[in-house]
């Protein structure tokens, strides 16, 4: 049985057929997935049956986790690719319920969302990674999800445009997410630097290197997808590992989203920038703005009612 052909054929299909996929989401959603299951239908003692295949291509992730729910539901649309257009054996047709396969969270889980860090703290990781060309590289990627409040994946959509009306360049975000409230549209990128401890904001140049072709970030679509890649760098960092236990000495949380969040936070710090206009430049509606970030509606609340208590002006 052709199964190395067989993933050929359905990456032909995925790319180029029906509700075309992006080759960036090939690699880093259903590559690695199909690539371990060819490592367990070649190997010494292969599965017999897709449940058998699906479970040894998912276990290693934690029941009910989103990549153990995308590696199950990728794999599966391959089989079902290979019964019905490669003319597998039908014993492959995988299982149309998967809730067994990928389980549900443990009642007793907790939240897992990631906290906030402030500028300092950020200017301090930066200024901790290697000096050299790979060191400035990822260096980058912290700058731009920092400045911008990227999402890890939407570094690999980002471009630059040029306002008609202006000719002003701007950054500008192709990520389109799919999620229960529906889609996602790209969208205009709008910048909020870091603020040194004088109160000046922090010079990157992030757009004109951009231009100038001189940032190139790395490798950041290969194994399970761009937030795993950069943990992976991370997690090797004297300067992120000092910052993760200092976060979680205080209780919170550190990923590669704090950046992202660091950037609500920062929006919201402002007071000058209304919440809808915060939830528009990051992506998401702002029901999910609020819902994400609870000092987007306590800080709002906070200030309606100071404005409520101060004095009436005199006439």
């Amino acid at each position: 049985q052709d199964w190395p052909g067989a993933i050929e054929r359905f990456k032909e299909q995925k790319l180029r057929h029906g509700n075309a996929i992006k080759s960036d989401t090939w690699d880093a959603k259903y590559q690695p997935v199909l690539t371990d299951a060819i490592a367990e239908l070649m190997g010494r003692k292969p599965p017999t049956t897709p449940a058998e295949l699906i479970d040894r291509c998912i276990n290693r992730w934690a029941p009910g986790s989103r990549t153990r729910q995308e590696r199950a539901r990728n794999l599966c649309q391959f089989l079902r690719y290979a019964v019905t257009r490669e003319q597998m054996p039908v014993i492959w047709q995988p299982p149309l319920d998967l809730k067994d396969a990928i389980g549900r969270k443990p009642a007793t889980a907790t939240s897992q969302k990631a906290d906030p860090l402030t500028d300092q703290q950020i200017s301090n990781l930066l200024a901790s990674l290697p000096d050299d060309a790979a060191g400035q590289r990822w260096a980058d990627v912290i700058r731009l999800m920092a400045e911008l409040g990227l999402r890890p994946v939407e570094l690999l959509h980002l471009s630059v445009r040029t306002d008609q009306k202006t000719g002003e360049a701007y950054w500008h975000c192709s990520y389109e997410k799919r999620a229960g409230g529906g889609v996602t549209k790209a969208r205009r990128l709008f910048p909020l630097p870091l603020r040194q401890d004088d109160g000046d904001f922090v010079q990157w140049d992030l757009l004109q290197r951009w231009q100038d072709k001189l940032i190139e970030l790395p490798p950041l679509g290969s194994g399970n997808g761009v937030a795993d890649s950069i943990a992976t760098y991370l997690n090797r960092r004297e300067g992120w590992r000092s910052l993760r236990a200092e976060l979680e000495a205080g209780g919170k949380r550190l990923s590669c989203y704090s950046f992202r969040h660091s950037y609500s936070l920062r929006c919201h710090q402002t007071n000058v920038i209304p919440v809808g206009e915060i939830a528009l430049a990051m992506g998401h509606s702002i029901e999910v703005h609020c819902r994400s970030y609870p000092w987007s509606s306590e800080a709002g609340a906070a200030a309606a009612f100071a404005r409520a208590r101060a004095p009436l002006p005199v006439a």
